[in-house]
Order: structure tokens, then sequence, then C-alpha cells
């Protein structure tokens, strides 16, 4: 049988790759090689697992990198940590574009980026009001994540190397 995570991280595949219409129970037991038995085991139908997917995304993209960062030093240490994470996750660009293409069409999906989105700034607000800097921290913690979320939603994205030279140029505002 199948775990949980397994049915989640293949969930978490398809949508990066070929986007929310693709998640079907049909593509999910034919990537996994399973039956749907399985599915049913750990979910209570399309509804359920949708549930958990968007959870679990939020608790892999969102809470597990806050978690990881808040074992850092100082505010600007744990800023750094969180843009070195951030960054060296590139597989995660495809899955935030289309998540946030899903919430567009779907306001389950929409209330869970918007967690996300909260969380996220929260996040880098409070680090940034840890920063000793001659900057609104509210404002500078605003525009990381939209260097970030812009640099994915370009057409070409921008790749990791040019967003972490960005990142580089901007953060000499808080030296």
């Amino acid at each position: 049988m199948v775990s949980r995570g397994e049915w989640l991280d293949a969930g978490l595949g398809l949508l990066a790759e070929e986007g929310a219409p693709a998640v079907t129970i049909e593509r999910l037991t034919g990537v996994l090689g399973v039956t749907k038995g399985s599915y049913y085991h750990h979910f209570k139908g399309a509804a359920g697992y949708k549930a958990a997917l968007l959870e679990y995304f939020e608790l892999r993209y969102t809470t597990r990198l806050i978690d990881a960062v808040e074992k850092s030093g100082d505010a600007k240490d744990k800023l750094l940590h969180l843009l070195r994470l951030v960054l060296a996750d590139s597989d995660s660009a495809g899955l935030e574009i289309a998540v946030r293409a899903w919430a567009l069409q779907d306001v389950e999906v929409r209330a869970a980026q918007e967690r996300v989105d909260k969380a996220r700034t929260a996040y880098l607000k409070k680090l940034c009001r840890g920063l000793d800097a001659d900057v609104d921290p509210d404002r500078f913690a605003q525009l990381l994540y939209l260097i970030l979320i812009g640099a994915e939603q370009v057409v070409p994205p921008i790749g990791t190397r040019d967003v972490r030279k960005i990142y580089d140029l901007v953060l000499r505002l808080i030296d």
C-alpha cells in the first residue's frame, strides 16, 4: 500500500508539472501504480484529497521552512538562512505557479494560498523588524516576497542564480 505522504507527493508533482486538472485519482493511481483502494484508505474522496494536498503544500513549503529557520541565530542570520532554503528548492517554482493559477479558479485553494501568503509575509515582517537597518521593515519584507513571487511569474521565469543576485543587491539596503 502507498503511504499518505506518497499520495500527496505524487499530487504535488502532477500539480507542478501539469496543473490542477491533472490531479485526478486516475492519474494518481497511474503514477503510483496502485489501485483506488489505497486512495480511499487515506482520503475521503476528491474533496478530502484536495484539503490534504493544500495542507501538505502549506506544511512543506511554509511551516517546515519557518521551523528550520527558527533554529538559526539573530534576525539577519534567519533571513539569510530562509533565502538560502527557498532558493535551494528550485523544484518549488512550478508548484507555486500551479497553486496560484488554481487559486484563481477555486475558492478553497484561494483561501489556502491567502493563508500561505499571510504566514510567509508575517514571518518575513517579524524577521525584518528584528534587523538593525534604516528601512521600513514591513515594506522591506513585502519587497523580498514580491521578488520571489514575481521572478516565478514572469515568462520566462527568472532563474535561481539571477534571483540570488537580485537578493544580494536588495540586501545591501540592510548592511
